[in-house]
């Protein structure tokens, strides 16, 4: 297929470059002329211009907006509204919220125009790994849209199949899903990363209890001086925890144990809150995600060991530079 990209950053570009290596077409845009210019040398048709990017598209069009959510994909979508025509497609990757999928839904549909989210979760790592993605839309256009989500995918891979899964879409055991109506990707993507915090902030606690266990005023038969990145490391082979934001964990302890490249200053980028927020809606008790979420903000204030390793799980999966913080050391971690 060929496909527009607006939104060339740490996932954007390496989306783009990921469905360039399976044959597709890409016309990308960014405002960074740099962002441009470097796809340009990997193969994209790189455009200067919104309007340069949808005339370089075929009909049906379809236009994969990778942005920050809030104002700027708001107003990107709203700009490409008025130069994409009937049955043409727009796909918004970032973390939006589900509501305003909701809405955008309705407001293109009375212009002829699909709307579809997908909830993306890979992070720097997808160029290789693949993206699981959680999408939302109507049935007829995310089914043509699947080439696209195919090769985005990372595939069955070596993982073992599911019991009594026959019957059922396919698609999910490569790494891929149609949850739903508009705005339903990105509410599972939005739970996804409600999760995703509650179980970060089980291994931060849990790790700084095991680094704290030779305080001196603890009994000193009872004091152990446990090396945690070996602990890590041996909990990744066959135990009952072992994931891959463990194989975060691990690598960084393995740098350095001390995380001295982090203050443990740990932003959130919304959909924590957003989850809380659903359950709060819904009645449903959340107490594990919602205290994961309010001792993000309680390490803008007091920094600990837990909130060190916050910090270097987010920057292995996602690239995440620490906030008010110190950043990690240049050449450290990429």
């Amino acid at each position: 297929m060929k496909i527009g990209l607006i939104g060339l950053g740490r996932m954007g570009g390496n989306i783009a470059r990921r469905l360039m290596r399976d044959g597709h077409q890409t016309v990308v845009y960014d405002n960074n002329a740099d962002a441009r210019a470097n796809l340009a040398k990997d193969g994209g048709e790189a455009v200067d211009s919104l309007q340069a990017l949808v005339q370089a598209l075929p009909s049906p069009k379809v236009v994969w907006v990778m942005l920050p959510a809030g104002e700027i994909t708001e107003n990107t979508i709203q700009t490409l509204s008025g130069m994409l025509g009937k049955d043409d497609i727009v796909i918004d990757g970032g973390n939006t919220f589900y509501k305003d999928d909701a809405r955008r839904a309705e407001e293109l549909a009375a212009k002829g125009i699909h709307y579809v989210d997908v909830g993306t979760s890979g992070g720097v790592w997808g160029l290789d790994r693949g993206y699981c993605m959680m999408i939302g839309g109507d049935k007829p256009t995310v089914d043509h849209l699947d080439p696209i989500f195919r090769t985005l995918a990372p595939g069955a891979g070596d993982i073992p199949r599911t019991e009594d899964r026959e019957g059922r879409d396919p698609r999910v055991e490569n790494g891929y899903m149609h949850a739903g109506p508009a705005g339903s990707g990105h509410f599972v993507k939005m739970i996804h990363n409600g999760i995703e915090y509650g179980m970060m902030q089980a291994f931060a606690e849990g790790f700084d209890i095991l680094k704290n266990r030779n305080a001196a005023h603890l009994p000193a038969r009872e004091r152990y001086d446990l090396d945690v990145a070996d602990i890590a490391e041996v909990w990744r082979r066959g135990s009952v925890v072992s994931s891959w934001l463990l194989d975060l964990t691990a690598s960084a302890l393995a740098k350095g144990p001390e995380l001295d490249n982090y203050s443990g200053y740990v932003d959130d980028s919304g959909e924590g809150r957003w989850t809380v927020n659903a359950a709060i809606e819904q009645a449903v008790p959340a107490e594990v995600l919602t205290s994961a979420l309010f001792a993000r903000f309680r390490s803008r204030q007091d920094h600990t060991y837990a909130e060190r390793l916050l910090s270097a799980m987010r920057m292995g999966f996602g690239g995440h530079i620490e906030g008010r913080g110190k950043p990690p050391k240049e050449g450290e971690h990429s």
